[in-house]
Formats: C-alpha cells, sequence, structure tokens
C-alpha cells in the first residue's frame, strides 16, 4: 500500500499568528520523509495537527484514505521536540506505561520496554529516573516510548536534538528499519546535511506552506547554480577562474560557483592547465547551502 499520511489544506490561526496557510503534503506508507523548514514554519503545528493536539481551522487530515481518527491514531507513534514524559517516573515503567495507553497487555509492554531499553543502549538504566538521565538519554526514552506500540506511522518532531554521535547512528538505523517494515515516517531537523544522508524524500515548509517537495536530488538538481570542485596534486598559486567566482580555495584545491547554464569547459582547461589535477567534479549544491534559497533569505535552518 502506499496511500499513507496526507494533510489537505490545513490552515491554522493563533490570534495574528498565520502558523498554518493551506498546507498540503503526503507520505506515503514505506517512506522516509525529512520535513523542513526555518523555525515558525509551521512544522510543530502541522505534526501536533496529526496527533489531534491542535485542532486545524480548516482542511483535513486522513490515513489509507480515510479521515484520521482517536481510533486510527493509536497505530501513530509521536516523539515531541519538548520532552513529554514524567520526570519522576523511571524509564522502564514510563516505557510500560506508555505502551499500556497504546492498548498492549502489561505482560506484552514488559517484554517491548526492555527490548528497546536493550536496543536503544539504556538496559542499566531502566530503574533511573527520567530526570537523572542526561539530555541524550532522555531522548532515547522518548523514542523507545514512540515505537513501544509497533506504530504504522511514525511523527518525529526534531530527533536527533542533542545526541551524540554514536545515539544518532542508532537513531537512523532503527528509523530506516522502521520505513523497510513498511512504516511511514515523517520527521522535522534541523541538521540538513543528516537528513540527506538519511532520506531521499524532503518537503520543505515556510510561512505555513509547502515551497518545494520532491527527492532530494531533484530539489538540487532544481538550483540555477552548480559548484565545480578542483584538487591539484601540488599547491597552485594565484588561481582565478574565467567564468564564475571562487567561493572556497586554498593552494590545494578551490571551489567555484557557476551558473548552470555556464559552459565549465574554459574553467575546466584553466585549471588542467595551472597544474595536474587530482580530482574535479561538477555538482549542484548541497542542500544545506540551497536552504535560503528554498525558504527565503534571511532564515536558517
Amino acid at each position: 500500500m502506499t496511500d499513507g499520511l496526507r494533510l489537505e489544506l490545513l490552515r491554522k490561526r493563533f490570534g495574528e499568528v498565520v502558523a498554518l496557510d493551506g498546507l498540503s503534503l503526503h507520505v506515503p506508507r514505506g517512506s522516509l520523509v525529512g520535513f523542513l523548514g526555518p523555525n515558525g514554519a509551521g512544522k510543530t503545528t502541522a505534526m501536533r495537527s496529526v496527533m489531534g493536539m491542535v485542532r486545524p481551522d480548516a482542511g483535513t487530515i486522513s490515513w489509507d484514505g480515510s479521515p484520521l481518527d482517536d481510533a486510527a491514531r493509536k497505530r501513530v507513534g509521536y516523539m515531541p521536540q519538548e520532552r513529554g514524559l514524567y520526570a519522576r517516573m523511571k524509564a522502564l515503567e514510563q516505557i510500560v506505561y506508555f505502551g499500556r495507553l497504546a492498548g498492549l497487555d502489561a505482560s506484552t509492554a514488559d517484554q517491548r520496554a526492555n527490548y528497546w531499553l536493550e536496543r536503544l543502549d539504556l538496559s542499566d538504566r531502566r530503574d533511573a529516573l527520567l530526570q537523572e538521565l542526561s539530555g541524550g538519554n532522555q531522548q532515547r526514552v522518548q523514542l523507545a516510548v514512540a515505537l513501544i506500540h509497533d506504530p504504522d506511522l511514525l511523527i518525529l518532531d526534531e530527533p536527533f536534538a542533542g545526541l551524540d554521535p554514536v545515539a544518532a547512528t542508532k537513531m537512523q538505523e532503527i528509523v530506516t528499519e522502521r520505513t523497510e517494515a513498511g512504516a511511514c515516517v515523517l520527521f522535522s531537523s534541523h541538521q540538513l546535511d543528516l537528513v540527506s544522508t538519511l532520506t531521499r524524500d524532503a518537503i520543505v515548509v515556510a510561512k505555513g506552506a509547502v515551497v518545494a517537495e520532491g527527492t532530494i536530488d531533484e530539489l538540487r538538481s532544481r538550483s540555477p547554480l552548480r559548484r565545480l570542485r578542483v584538487r591539484w596534486s601540488q599547491p597552485v598559486a594565484g588561481f582565478t577562474p574565467v567564468v564564475g567566482q571562487i567561493t572556497e580555495s586554498d593552494q590545494r584545491s578551490a571551489t567555484i560557483e557557476l551558473d548552470a547554464a555556464t559552459d565549465p569547459e574554459p574553467c575546466i582547461s584553466q585549471a588542467m592547465a595551472a597544474g595536474q589535477v587530482e580530482s574535479l567534479t561538477m555538482e549542484p549544491p548541497e542542500l544545506s547551502e540551497l536552504f535560503a534559497d528554498l525558504v527565503g533569505a534571511g532564515t536558517e535552518p
């Protein structure tokens, strides 16, 4: 099945603030989609709308072609950006508690909670109060809460925030596994390089509406710019390209920014004449370099 999650023309206003302005998106089953945008773009409001925590002023939310109601939300795993757990409850008890709320019997909830504690390298902290855990370990407990009932849909709001590289790799591994098992995953992140590594697809929002969507390669290819990167085997002094402009350079390498429509051949020939070329590539900008162009100047992820 490919239908998955659909948000159609969602609108939401908080007083004078327009949080969602006709936002529409589709996340098919078995897909992992990065949900990107600057602060205040509407990402969290959209995610909370899916969870029923915010009631849109207009628009529809559906799962597999039917309205997403409270019964369907039992099959959703949600990881909020802010901690949504009880500070004075033990890690194991906390995960079991939320498993029971999701409809698991006591034995199954306990078994799955212990599985996720082990999988997330928290077995030795199962009896620790949440407030005694580091921020990264609290984040792991929150992921276990989102996963304990084996959800069909995962909504993850900044799941990688505060994680060390080892924990981030573990979370990437688990999220990818859930997708490969057929779950639908929508996650927001300000770490655009990580998004480019983790997923093929992205939806970019600004001012409450989708401004770009598609595969990350497609988003990059739409850029009017290209980056020509050259590296020489020996230092080269005073290299100035005949076309384009240098954005990064040292004596062994240079990155030249060109218009996509510009013929790079003169610049390539000049680089080869300047010294022995060790490597040479020409690619569109990375997603992180495109971000301001996609959402508007003066914004940060």
